[in-house]
């Protein structure tokens, strides 16, 4: 059993950008708190071995999905929950004043950043 407190700082920043504090981890998945920063368009990668779900706190932002020939643009606000399959490109991004903030749970655990391969997103990134 483990008990965790969500850090002050980030710890890592996530391939597509974001802060990323790490809150649990485990045998199954591990779960990250993860922030856009206001304006910050992420880079769009596609995970090789992991799925994810996503469940939006604050902010106001979008997230691009395409899978198996089907696209679609999701608005991200709080109480917003989404999922990324395994091999699913996304890009997402934070339209609203304030910083987007979400948890995420990747499935397996996330095995490192190798994980995310870059592909060509929607959105042209604001970060390197």
């Amino acid at each position: 059993m483990k008990t965790t407190t969500l850090a002050d700082k980030p710890d890592a920043m996530s391939p597509a950008g974001a802060e990323i504090r790490f809150i649990m981890d485990g045998e199954t998945g591990n779960m990250i708190h993860s922030t856009v920063p206001s304006g910050q368009i992420n880079k769009a990668t596609r995970h090789k071995t992991v799925s994810e779900f996503w469940h939006v706190l604050e902010g106001r932002g979008q997230i691009w999905r395409a899978r198996e020939g089907r696209e679609e643009t999701v608005v991200l606000e709080a109480g917003v929950s989404i999922d990324i399959p395994v091999g699913t490109a996304f890009q997402y991004r934070c339209d609203g004043e304030q910083p987007l903030k979400f948890i995420c749970i990747s499935m397996p655990p996330w095995p490192g950043d190798s994980e995310a391969e870059p592909v060509k997103g929607i959105w042209e990134p604001t970060i390197a």
